[in-house]
């Protein structure tokens, strides 16, 4: 197969402006990037925007899903948790940026730098903006305002806060230059984590059934919502990008929303209004832990962004998905290929609708 190089290169001489085409080929480097994880929701998306950029790209994971990429990719299939496995299959290869989608505590990450701190000209490391200390110090948030998350209750934004904090050793020893990418709550194709119970296409079913919604808290946290070939776009512009070592960046949706707009905004699209209830969260945490401290720990607290680092580092980063876009993408993705009920949670969110019912009726009682 032609190099992007040798592709550029024929359709210059075929325009025949070949001075012009060796001017900007002096511009154009392309780069060998490794993706650990590249058929995530996320990091799909960084594929194909690397290779949109011209980049060379090698995909390392397990193999239990290979997708059809618009574009020739190295597929390397191996089990990371196997550190010394996964140190050995990278033995001899070299890359001028890795970036790493399924890191999710300090071992992780420590697995990752030491197997390419000599063989890689940059780490790219995905965190999240749980990292972030609640309540917040600024608003919107910086980066620079910001404290890491101390608190191992919530065992997600922890383990993510002490990754992080190893990665600044990394990058005081100079060891590996690193970049730190914070997505906040990021949609796309192939999600799971749509909803507040994360139900995901159960909520198009209530909608369209007449069945309750429940929405936490009083649905007017603000928040703005992303989504992932938006995202993508800085993970990819970080590539090789200098001015982003050693630093570290949110890159998240600007469109002032609320929760509640969730749910209204795929109401609108499928021309229903939905039924939304509400429920605090520290009751929704008492009934299922697991499911809902995500939005005890930290989305019941304002997720507005500032994204003026990103974009003064990255200025190939821009958001141009709307709320209404992207749940209109997610419709189409879940019509063609993902229109499958979740009865569990359905049955769960049945039994906090009917729970909310109940207690409107026993204020009623108190009315007198």
């Amino acid at each position: 197969m032609r190099s992007f190089e040798e592709d550029l290169q024929a359709l210059f001489r075929h325009l025949c402006i070949d001075g012009i085409m060796t001017n900007l080929l002096k511009e154009v480097k392309q780069l060998k990037a490794l993706i650990l994880g590249g058929t995530g929701v996320i990091s799909r998306q960084i594929v194909e925007r690397g290779l949109m950029a011209g980049h060379e790209v090698a995909v390392f994971n397990r193999g239990t899903k290979r997708l059809p990429f618009a574009g020739d990719v190295e597929w390397i299939h191996g089990d990371k948790s196997d550190r010394a496995g996964f140190a050995k299959l990278m033995e001899g290869r070299r890359f001028d940026a890795v970036i790493d989608m399924i890191s999710f505590n300090e071992t992780d990450a420590r697995s990752t730098v030491e197997t390419f701190k000599h063989s890689a000209g940059q780490l790219i490391i995905c965190s999240s903006v749980a990292v972030y200390k609640r309540p917040y110090r600024s608003n919107p948030i910086r980066e620079d305002a910001e404290e890491l998350f101390d608190n191992p209750v919530f065992g997600y934004a922890y383990e993510k806060a002490q990754m992080e904090r190893y990665l600044q050793q990394v990058i005081r020893e100079g060891e590996l230059p690193v970049t730190i990418i914070r997505p906040s709550l990021t949609y796309g194709v192939g999600a799971a984590n749509l909803g507040v119970l994360r139900q995901n296409y159960n909520i198009v079913h209530r909608i369209r059934s007449g069945k309750p919604l429940v929405m936490f808290g009083d649905g007017t946290t603000p928040w703005s919502f992303t989504f992932a070939p938006d995202l993508a776009k800085a993970f990819v512009g970080a590539i090789g990008n200098k001015r982003t070592f050693g630093q570290a960046y949110h890159a998240t949706n600007e469109e002032v929303r609320v929760w509640n707009d969730l749910y209204l905004e795929f109401g609108r699209i499928l021309g229903i209004e939905p039924n939304i209830v509400h429920i605090p969260s520290d009751l929704l945490i008492r009934a299922n832990p697991g499911l809902f401290a995500h939005l005890y720990y930290e989305k019941g607290y304002s997720g507005l962004m500032d994204n003026a680092k990103v974009k003064r580092d990255i200025p190939s980063f821009e958001v141009a998905i709307s709320l209404n876009e992207g749940l209109q993408m997610m419709l189409d993705w879940y019509e063609a290929e993902a229109d499958k009920v979740d009865a569990d949670k359905d049955a769960l969110e049945d039994r906090l609708a009917d729970l909310h019912a109940q207690w409107g009726r026993q204020m009623d009682a108190l009315n007198v």
